[in-house]
């Protein structure tokens, strides 16, 4: 009986404790925060936003993130916005979850935020809702949740542009009988929008009935927030004594990992690679032969969908519930076209 009690007690304990750390994390965010603002509008004085909206990532460094802001920022900009990167003039890393508490305890007038399914983001979302703050996800949604609009990409689209992929890899080899592919899926992400992918996938392979194949499909779970641990899971996957013969990567990090993995472990030509999005490194891949090919997505229309969203919302009290931004597939044919297109 004394020990049930000991462990009841241990255990509010713990839970005061991590409640308490929690404010005080928001308090110090708030805090830091609030300087950043004053100092903001003492260095553009002469200039007064109509608008204050924060962009919430979690990656704030990623080339993604980057070219999703600055389609964020040159939008706003036509109509007077300011859009801050929320955590990105922090001295330490704030979890998303501990941003969203930020922005709602700071008033802004709106936030963008890369969501999941995950049931503490649904209530933070709702709570920004009850404060008059409408939120806009990205590229992950949060159905559950009162969000004013969702701006994300064709996932079923994606998930058929690498089956046909994987389609014309099975056509230039013959001598396979039965095509092996690892679909590297994010653990971290609470959301559906992997599992449309990967049915777009699915539904693609089922073609292959037609051309007396087998494509076994493998779903890998793979950490997206740490390098590391990502690199370290690649690595087990190209080390196995029989490799896949493609592997599909779903975000930019996984798509540079397996790349570097490639190439250090002397694996260019035994396994395809298809990746997502466009950054310098991925196309660099696709030139040098190493990577087959790339989903490129538009990230500054995903930006500029953003703030349609929000301003929309803010003006009218309602706006479209999706919206839905272009994608790209890059390869060996076309790399040099869109590479000097983008230039």
């Amino acid at each position: 009986m004394q020990e049930k009690l000991t462990k009841k007690s241990g255990g509010r304990t713990l839970l005061i404790i991590i409640i308490v750390m929690t404010v005080l994390t928001v308090i110090c965010g708030v805090t830091v925060f609030r300087l950043y603002l004053k100092r903001f509008t003492q260095e553009h004085a002469g200039t007064k936003y109509d608008q204050y909206y924060v962009m919430i990532t979690g990656d704030e460094n990623s080339a993604f993130s980057s070219a999703v802001y600055e389609g964020v920022m040159e939008a706003g900009q036509e109509h007077n916005i300011y859009i801050d990167m929320l955590g990105e003039h922090f001295s330490s890393d704030y979890a998303r979850e501990d941003l969203m508490r930020i922005a709602i305890a700071s008033d802004v007038d709106g936030i963008i935020v890369t969501a999941d399914e995950s049931p503490v983001l649904s209530e933070l979302i709702n709570e920004a809702a009850d404060s008059g703050i409408p939120v806009v996800t990205l590229y992950g949604d949060n159905t559950q949740s009162r969000r004013c609009s969702f701006v994300g990409v064709g996932g079923y689209n994606i998930g058929k542009e690498y089956g046909e992929q994987v389609l014309s890899l099975v056509r230039e080899h013959p001598d396979l009988t039965t095509v092996k592919v690892a679909v590297l899926v994010n653990a971290n992400a609470l959301d559906s929008a992997q599992n449309i992918i990967c049915s777009g996938i699915q539904e693609t392979f089922d073609k292959t009935e037609r051309i007396g194949k087998k494509i076994e499909m493998t779903l890998v779970s793979v950490d997206a927030t740490n390098p590391f641990s990502a690199e370290e899971a690649i690595r087990d996957i190209l080390m196995k004594e029989e490799i896949p013969d493609a592997i599909i990567c779903l975000n930019e990090l996984h798509t540079t990992c397996v790349y570097q993995a490639v190439v250090d472990y002397n694996k260019v030509g035994d396994v395809a690679i298809l990746g997502y999005y466009d950054s310098d490194t991925i196309i660099k891949g696709i030139e040098r032969g190493v990577i087959r090919a790339t989903i490129a997505i538009d990230a500054k229309q995903m930006g500029s969908y953003c703030i349609d969203a929000l301003r929309e919302y803010n003006e009218f009290g309602y706006t479209s519930q999706y919206f839905t931004a272009d994608i790209t597939l890059i390869d060996k044919k076309n790399v040099a076209a869109y590479r000097k297109g983008g230039e």
